[in-house]
């Protein structure tokens, strides 16, 4: 089976929002096999919907839709693709229960517009929506499958996670399992890993191995598909071990990880607290880490300090210091590390400084960026030369922050052993 994704929306061709739904959507069909060649955005037009629609069915089996099931005039979506099919759009019960049953709490009055939100297609397999007011559906004609799912991503993906794909896994094969378990890496550029795995890609069958790179990180999905789920986990760990001999080194998570998740679980199991000192981030890290639930129990606190002065104040630091030392120097960067540590008496901490750009900073160029890791084992700082954007280099300096923290947990965790 092949898909195409159509996103429905003039708000998409004019950037006022950006396709995410896509990008979530073709990452669970690659779970379960299924090819997505093309995705395609499309404005609150019926016509070229319409011809939209046409194209897809020349070269897709499924055609997923999401956005124009709510209540306003330009949305069309359900409406245009019954046109298009020759069918016609029913009253669901049930949704239009859920939403009746919405207004009541909410104590406003439903206007019949909002009616227009529980109409599916005809003979549709009604898919409910738990965080919102329009149901999907899924709808077989002839040979294609047709999905609709409604546009706001916090309603489209759980929709789509828990109600529409475990129906096309069981479509596809109910004699087959896939299974999916992705490897993520860090410190390493997606040229090279692929440059290091050439040949295990080249060979590749069952399992398949698919690279993908985002913000400096870079995964690979391994896929297997069998017949019973303990022969998919003997593919996959297969395949795993050749790549972990090749680079293992950078592996610092998988499936769900992120290096904040990862950073939390190993402070969480070596009983260890954290704090930040923050100048180019301004708080960055510290919200990136607050973003894995527990982080609590292991992020005591931390300081925004993004002049001198604050430095001065806030960390207990020096005038003279500065004489000496630029704010954006290997120096400072210990120095902070090692007075947030104290000030909130943890047991490692993480400071951030530098040039986030346009503009260099005395000698220092705009990139430039020191990472501080202070502990009872010593303390490191480590430089970086970015060459993004001046928001890309903060985003980036805060994920190598986080990565050398999870470095230095391991190497002290190893020291131990």
């Amino acid at each position: 089976m092949n898909a195409e994704i159509i996103a429905v929306g003039s708000e998409l061709l004019l950037g006022q929002i950006t396709n995410t739904n896509a990008r979530f959507i073709s990452g669970h069909l690659a779970e379960i096999g299924i090819n997505v060649y093309y995705h395609t955005v499309v404005g609150d037009n019926p016509e070229r919907l319409k011809e939209t629609i046409a194209v897809a069915e020349s070269r897709a089996d499924l055609i997923i839709f999401s956005g124009g099931l709510g209540p306003t005039k330009d949305d069309l979506t359900k409406q245009t693709i019954a046109h298009h099919l020759g069918t016609t759009l029913s009253m669901d019960d049930s949704a239009m229960e859920s939403i009746a049953a919405f207004f009541e709490r909410a104590g406003r009055p439903m206007t019949d517009n909002n009616k227009k939100q529980a109409l599916v297609l005809a003979g549709s397999e009604v898919l409910v929506n738990e965080n919102g007011m329009a149901p999907g559906m899924m709808y077989q004609n002839g040979d294609h499958m047709y999905m609709l799912l409604p546009g706001p991503p916090h309603e489209l993906e759980p929709m789509f996670q828990f109600e529409a794909k475990p129906k096309l896994v069981r479509m596809l094969n109910e004699e087959n399992v896939i299974l999916s378990h992705v490897l993520r890496f860090y410190g390493i550029g997606e040229a090279e890993l692929e440059d290091r795995l050439q040949d295990i890609l080249d060979k590749q069958t069952n399992p398949t191995i698919a690279p993908l790179a985002s913000a400096g990180e870079v995964t690979l999905r391994i896929t297997a598909k069998t017949d019973t789920t303990d022969e998919a986990w003997k593919l996959i760990d297969g395949a795993k071990e050749e790549i972990l001999e090749r680079v293992g080194d950078y592996l610092y998570g998988y499936d769900d990880d992120s290096l904040a998740s990862k950073a939390i679980d190993l402070l969480k199991q070596q009983g260890k607290t954290v704090s930040a000192a923050e100048s180019l981030t301004a708080g960055l890290f510290q919200s990136e880490l607050a973003s894995v639930a527990g982080a609590s129990a292991v992020l005591n606190g931390g300081v925004v300090t993004y002049n001198e002065q604050m430095k001065i104040q806030q960390l207990g630091m020096i005038q003279e210091f500065f004489k000496e030392h630029s704010v954006v120097s290997e120096e400072t960067a210990a120095a902070m590390a090692e007075a947030v540590r104290e000030k909130f008496n943890t047991d490692i901490s993480v400071s951030l400084t530098g040039a986030a750009g346009p503009d260099a900073h005395g000698e220092e160029p705009a990139g430039t960026v020191w990472i501080g890791i202070a502990s009872a084992e010593g303390t490191t700082a480590h430089r970086l030369q970015l060459s993004g954007m001046r928001n890309t280099n903060r985003i980036r300096a805060v994920k190598l922050a986080l990565y050398y923290l999870i470095r230095t947990l391991a190497d002290e965790d190893a020291r131990k052993i």
